[in-house]
């Protein structure tokens, strides 16, 4: 099962994850490289829990190259199956929410294509956008606000796409594009309507409010933007539909 720990903040986990943790299921969590650092399980370490012996790390490579990706799922998928077939629960620690932009969605995929009968079951948890916008005091939306969630490899041209019809834009992994972010950030005079926010919720949290300061430095890969649109111009709105001209 998906094992959503929130962003960094142990207070943040769920009690359904925490019992999960604690019932004796295997522990599988995910790794870029063999031997690296995981985020999931370095939340999991704060709450003070023993790690079991046995807990699993499972290699997903950062890359886009789907082959490269597909050949790890399948090496992932083919680990834990033995295991849920033999009976056992095997809990998969995921960062955030397994639900939003999470690995987790293409192992599962993986699992029940070699067994469907295997029970997928996602344990709801705290995006890392929630807690950067509790952190910052950032209202992500209020009365008929609209928001739109993008990873910033979305590329600028959607965003300028986007801005018209958005009051407030989460840029997720804006580290390889941080500069063309800031730099579109000042051309659509956003730059002091944007916070940085870099593992939201964890003890390293970073916030930076004055966003061009960051150009040209290096940020962490789990970083993220929020930007609120004061420009946007809405139609009156009715009953939730958009009042017609007469």
């Amino acid at each position: 099962m998906a094992t959503s720990l929130g962003p960094g903040d142990a207070g943040l986990i769920t009690r359904r994850a925490w019992h999960v943790m604690q019932s004796g299921a295997m522990w599988c969590y995910p790794v870029r490289r063999k031997g690296g650092r995981s985020h999931a399980l370095g939340i999991a370490e704060r709450t003070g829990m023993d790690i079991p012996e046995d807990a699993l790390a499972l290699v997903f490579p950062m890359t886009h190259d789907s082959e490269i990706l597909a050949r790890a799922w399948a090496r992932a998928a083919d680990k834990i199956v033995p295991m849920l077939q033999s009976g056992r629960d095997v809990a998969f620690l995921v960062e955030g929410d397994a639900s939003t932009f999470s690995t987790f969605t293409y192992l599962a995929r993986y699992v029940q294509s070699l067994d469907a009968d295997i029970e997928v079951e996602i344990i709801a948890g705290v995006p890392s956008f929630n807690a950067a916008a509790a952190s910052a005091s950032f209202p992500l939306a209020e009365t008929d606000d609209t928001i739109a969630i993008v990873p910033a490899g979305y590329g600028l041209q959607e965003l300028d796409k986007l801005l018209p019809h958005f009051d407030t834009l989460v840029l997720l992994k804006v580290k390889p594009l941080l500069d063309s972010v800031i730099d579109w950030l000042a051309e659509n005079n956003l730059l002091t309507d944007a916070v940085f926010v870099e593992k939201a919720g964890a003890p390293e949290e970073r916030m930076i409010h004055d966003v061009a300061s960051l150009k040209g430095k290096k940020v962490n890969y789990l970083s993220l933007m929020l930007i609120r649109n004061p420009n946007r111009q809405r139609g009156e709105v009715i009953r939730g539909c958009k009042k017609k001209d007469t």
